[in-house]
C-alpha cells in the first residue's frame, strides 16, 4: 500500500516540475497591432510631441485629456451604429457593473461629451482644445495600422465662420512643413442636411442604375439605402470604378454651404497651402457636415488617395454633433493626426532629427565616501539649476567617463578620496580632455562661469 502512494507523490511530483518547466519556458509577446515604444524611438515621439504642444499653445488652444474607456452609446450615437469603426472595429464589452463600454476609437466624441457635460458653453467662445492620447480599433494589422494608435487632436467650438476652418487646416499643415514633410490637403464640401437631401437622391438614382449595383461590394450594397454617401469613401476597387461617374455634391450645395466653403478656399490661397480638390471626399462618419478635408505626402496623394491607411490626418466640421449629444445647438470643427504614421514618414524621408545640445555636467565618483558625497552634490547642482546626470551604479572612473562621453556631457565632474580630503574636485572638459582641479566650494561659482562663456 506504502509504495501505491509513493508512486503517486512521485508522478505528483514530477507533474509539478515539469509544469513549472513550461511556464518558466513561456515567452510572453505584444498583442497583435500593438508596438512598443522602445528607447532609440523616444528622440522621434519627443520631436512630434514637442512640436503639437508648442504649436497648439501658439494658436492659444489649451490642453485636456479625456478617459480612454467610455460608454457604448456616445460612439453609436456620434460616430454611427453603420460606420465601420463601431460596426466592426470598437473593442466593446460589459464590465462588471453591467454597463456597455468601450475603449475609445477616436477621440472627438469623448471631447464633445465634455464641452456638454462641463458646461462649456458658459465659457468665452470659441472653446479651443489640445487633445493628445492613445486610440483603439480591431483592424487588420498593416504598414500604417496599429490597433492601438496615438494622435494629435485639435477641436474648435462656438465658431462657426470658415476662417475657423482655415485656421485648423493652417495649424496642421504647419506641423507637416515644420517637421519637413511636404503635404497636400485633399478637401470637399459635404455641404448640409438641405443640400444632402437632394444629392441623396441623385445618388441613389445613379447607383440604382442597370448593372452598377451588382458591382458593389457586400458592406456598400448595405450602405446603398442606408447611407449612399458612405458609397463614395469605400476602398474598394470595383466600388471606386463605379462611382467615378458618380454625380458630385458641390453641384448640389445650397447658397450658404457654397459661400462658406468658396470663403475657406480663398482664405487657403491667401496662405500659400497646397489643396486639391475631391470630390469624393465624405471621410466616412456619420457627424460631419460642410468642410472636410484630409491629409497626404506630396507626391501620393493621386495614387494613394484612396487608400485610408496612407492619409496622415483628417478632419472637418461637425455642427450638429453637439446638439445630438445634448448640448445646446453649438458649431464645431476639428481634426486628428495619427502620430505614428507622422514618425514612419520621418523615417521614410531621412529626415534629419535635431537634438537639442545642451550644456550638462556628468558627476563621477571614485569610492564609498565619494559615491555619498556625490549624492549630496548631485542634489545641490541640480537644485541650483544646472542640468546633471551620474552613474551612481558604475563603480569604474573609465565606464563613467565613458557613459559621460557617449551622452555628450560638455564637463564631467570627479571626486574622489583625494579630492575629499584635499576639500577639491576634479572638472574634466570632455571635448578638449583637458581637466583642473578647483577648491569644492567654489563648484558652483567655476561652472557659472564656464558655462555663461560658452554662450557668449
Amino acid at each position: 500500500m506504502s509504495r501505491k502512494i509513493n508512486k503517486k507523490v512521485i508522478e505528483k511530483d514530477l507533474k509539478k516540475e515539469k509544469d513549472f518547466r513550461v511556464r518558466r519556458s513561456e515567452k510572453y509577446s505584444r498583442l497583435r497591432g500593438m508596438k512598443d515604444i522602445l528607447f532609440d524611438e523616444y528622440k522621434y515621439w519627443n520631436l512630434v510631441l514637442k512640436k503639437a504642444t508648442d504649436l497648439s499653445a501658439t494658436y492659444s488652444f489649451s490642453h485636456i485629456d479625456t478617459p480612454i474607456l467610455e460608454k457604448l452609446d456616445l460612439f453609436e450615437r456620434s460616430t454611427g451604429k453603420e460606420t465601420d469603426i463601431v460596426s466592426k472595429e470598437m473593442y466593446n464589452f460589459i464590465d462588471k457593473s453591467g454597463d456597455r463600454v468601450a475603449l475609445r476609437p477616436e477621440a472627438t466624441p469623448g471631447l464633445v461629451r465634455a464641452y456638454v457635460e462641463h458646461g462649456m458653453f458658459n465659457l468665452p467662445q470659441p472653446v479651443k482644445m489640445f487633445w493628445l492620447g492613445p486610440l483603439f480599433r480591431h483592424e487588420k494589422p498593416q504598414s500604417g495600422r496599429l490597433r492601438q494608435f496615438n494622435q494629435y487632436d485639435l477641436e474648435m467650438f462656438g465658431d462657426p465662420s470658415p476662417v475657423a476652418d482655415a485656421q485648423l487646416i493652417l495649424v496642421a499643415y504647419n506641423f507637416f512643413s515644420e517637421l519637413q514633410i511636404d503635404v497636400q490637403i485633399q478637401i470637399n464640401s459635404i455641404g448640409c442636411k438641405e443640400c444632402r437631401t437632394e444629392y441623396g437622391k441623385k445618388l441613389l438614382d445613379y447607383y440604382k442604375e442597370r448593372g452598377k449595383r451588382a458591382k458593389l461590394c457586400v458592406d456598400c450594397k448595405k450602405r446603398i439605402t442606408k447611407n449612399p454617401m458612405r458609397l463614395l469613401d469605400c476602398k474598394e476597387p470595383s466600388c471606386q470604378s463605379v462611382r467615378e461617374d458618380a454625380p458630385q455634391i458641390v453641384d448640389f450645395l445650397c447658397d450658404g454651404c457654397r459661400e462658406h466653403f468658396i470663403k475657406v478656399l480663398e482664405y487657403l490661397d491667401e496662405l500659400d497651402i497646397p489643396y486639391n480638390l475631391n470630390p469624393f471626399l465624405v471621410r466616412g462618419l456619420d457627424y460631419y457636415n460642410r468642410t472636410v478635408f484630409e491629409i497626404f505626402t506630396v507626391g501620393e496623394e493621386e495614387a494613394d488617395a484612396d487608400k485610408r491607411q496612407s492619409a496622415l490626418g483628417g478632419g472637418g466640421r461637425y455642427d450638429e454633433l453637439v446638439e445630438l449629444m445634448g448640448g445646446r445647438p453649438t458649431p464645431a470643427c476639428g481634426f486628428g493626426i495619427g502620430l505614428e504614421r507622422v514618425i514612419n514618414k520621418i523615417k521614410e524621408k531621412n529626415i534629419p532629427i535635431k537634438e537639442d545640445k545642451e550644456n550638462f555636467i556628468f558627476l563621477a565618483q571614485l569610492g564609498d565616501q565619494g559615491k555619498r558625497k556625490a549624492f549630496a552634490l548631485f542634489e545641490e547642482l541640480r537644485k541650483a539649476g544646472f542640468k546633471i546626470r551620474q552613474a551612481f551604479t558604475k563603480d569604474s572612473l573609465k565606464t563613467q567617463l565613458e557613459e559621460a562621453d557617449r551622452a555628450g556631457a560638455k564637463y564631467t565632474l570627479i571626486l574622489g578620496q583625494k579630492e575629499l580630503l584635499d576639500g577639491t574636485i576634479i572638472l574634466r572638459d570632455m571635448e578638449s580632455g583637458t581637466q583642473e582641479v578647483v577648491d569644492y566650494k567654489k563648484i558652483i561659482f567655476e561652472l557659472n562661469k564656464r558655462i555663461e562663456g560658452n554662450k557668449n
